[in-house]
């Protein structure tokens, strides 16, 4: 799920009901979302798309919702930082620095 649309939609991964988190993304893009979601602590399922050669990126917390725990920042990053939404689209590789506050706009 992107951060600018609002959907939830779950899926089923091995009999599993799971959230998904991002649909249809490169090889890079999974593996970033996969390592960033197992260190916040979440069974991540990933289905691959033959058709296209892309991804799909599941939780099994099917309340999990992207808008939600990245402007909320409930997620942190692998050096224990807030993920901000430049770090979530892969537009900045540092998350806020603990103690200041880092703003989703840029100035």
């Amino acid at each position: 799920m992107s951060l600018n649309k609002f959907s939830h939609n779950i899926i089923e991964v091995d009999g599993v009901r799971c959230s998904v988190v991002e649909d249809k993304v490169t090889k890079p893009r999974m593996e970033f979302l996969k390592k960033l979601l197992e260190h916040n602590g979440f069974e991540v399922k990933i289905v691959q798309n033959e058709a296209d050669n892309t991804y799909t990126v599941a939780v099994t917390d099917i309340l999990f919702n992207t808008i939600l725990y990245v402007y909320e920042r409930r997620l942190k990053t692998p050096d224990n930082k807030i993920v901000t939404p430049a770090y979530w689209l892969q537009k900045s590789k540092k998350g806020a620095v603990k103690g200041e506050p880092d703003f989703y706009w840029e100035s």
